[in-house]
């Protein structure tokens, strides 16, 4: 909008910025996803401020998580809850207010809506009823993770939070692990040890960055192998509040014929405990896995041998 329009367009609410007063233009009618701090109360844009004060209603997850925000601006726009657990019967009541033409903002407790957050059901109904959707974009975990622990940007799958059972996770982590890309993961304190455990079996020492409480006051970055990492969780390490869980791809996918070639050269200098971690470490396999080749060659050694007529 230019100045001289902005001047003069409606002014729809009201925020607070260090004790300073700012009016915010009328919207129009709509569904706005706002996407709000992660941590910091300060990384909030200025349009998102603009939205949450003049919006007719603010769709969040928990009314006094998104309450303290707009608290913190001075902003008075109602609240409603939409989260996972009340979702169906929530969501007809939004699209009703859309009809309306009212101005609805969309927000998660904390980051951008829709990832591994409630909403897309949301957006979807929205837009198949013709009403308008736009994006705020902002704070994410996920990238604010990705982009400051130093591993590849290049291609990257975001994960989300994997499932909470060991052999359901075991088995979605053994779908990514040929993946050639960076993972970004999601897990809560309780379970950070119990993961980190079962990516080091399913993926081997692929480098790793944990990332605790980012934008906040005690904001941790933790860089190891995988298994490193998994040993010092499994301690006495703190595990309060959220992580992100980025890890490397594996430098190198070997095929099964290229493992064999490599575990025959390193069982012919090493013990078979150290050429299953040179093997491991060199291809980004699993150290189980090649154990379990390397067991397989000795015998087809053995017999190949036949018996000792000495």
């Amino acid at each position: 909008m230019r100045a001289r329009d902005q001047a003069t367009a409606p002014l729809a609410g009201r925020y607070v910025i260090d004790g300073r007063p700012f009016d915010a233009p009328a919207l129009v009618g709509g569904l706005y996803i706002v996407a709000t701090p992660i941590g910091n109360l300060r990384d909030i844009t200025l349009r998102a401020l603009d939205v949450l004060a003049a919006s007719n209603l603010i769709a969040c997850e928990d009314t006094r998580i998104t309450r303290r925000l707009l608290d913190h601006y001075g902003i008075t726009t109602p609240l409603t809850p939409y989260h996972e657990h009340n979702a169906a019967a929530a969501r007809p009541k939004l699209l009703t207010r859309l009809a309306e033409g009212a101005s609805v903002a969309l927000v998660s407790d904390a980051g951008t809506p829709l990832i591994s957050d409630p909403g897309f059901k949301l957006v979807r109904a929205a837009r198949d009823a013709g009403y308008m959707v736009t994006a705020l974009p902002g704070p994410s975990a996920a990238l604010a993770a990705l982009s400051s622990c130093g591993l590849p940007t290049d291609h990257f799958l975001f994960e989300g939070f994997l499932p909470a059972k060991p052999l359901q996770r075991r088995a979605r982590i053994a779908d990514l692990k040929r993946l050639p890309a960076t993972l970004v993961l999601f897990e809560g304190g309780s379970r950070v040890a119990a993961c980190l455990a079962d990516l080091a079996a399913e993926l081997g020492p692929r480098a790793t960055a944990l990332c605790r409480e980012l934008t906040k006051l005690h904001e941790e970055v933790r860089r190891g192998n995988l298994d490193e990492l998994a040993a010092h969780y499994a301690g006495d390490a703190e595990t309060r509040g959220e992580f992100v869980i980025v890890v490397a791809p594996s430098e190198r996918l070997a095929e099964p014929m290229e493992i064999d070639t490599l575990l025959r050269d390193a069982l012919g200098r090493l013990s078979v405990k150290e050429a299953v971690a040179e093997i491991a470490a060199v291809t980004g396999q699993p150290r189980r896995e090649i154990y379990q080749r390397a067991l397989a060659l000795a015998k087809e050694t053995e017999k190949d041998e036949g018996p000792n007529d000495a």
